[in-house]
């Protein structure tokens, strides 16, 4: 199983832009086969190091995680991203 997480720091982290952040990334469950699992966490504690959002995805191989990054509607995901976000991390393992 290949785990998928990005943290995202939003440009304008108000409860609205979140919101919609939160529906877009959301928007992807069950439209694309090779996602397997997808949660999205709202980060509550808005310290001075804390990202506003996590995103944690799940893979049956990195074939399909390779799919998945090239999916349409993973498409619409990364421009809104590319729009809304101020800064991302990720990282990428297989447990």
């Amino acid at each position: 199983m290949i785990t998928h997480i990005v943290s995202f720091k939003l440009k304008d982290n108000s409860e609205e832009s979140i919101a919609r952040t939160v529906a877009v990334l959301r928007n992807m469950e069950g439209k694309i086969d090779e996602l397997k699992h997808i949660e999205v966490g709202v980060d509550f504690l808005r310290s001075e190091r804390s990202y506003d959002i996590v995103l944690i995805t799940k893979f049956e191989s990195k074939e399909a995680l390779d799919a998945y990054q090239v999916h349409p509607e993973h498409k619409i995901v990364i421009e809104h991203m590319l729009q809304a976000r101020e800064a991302s991390v990720s990282v990428d393992f297989e447990s």
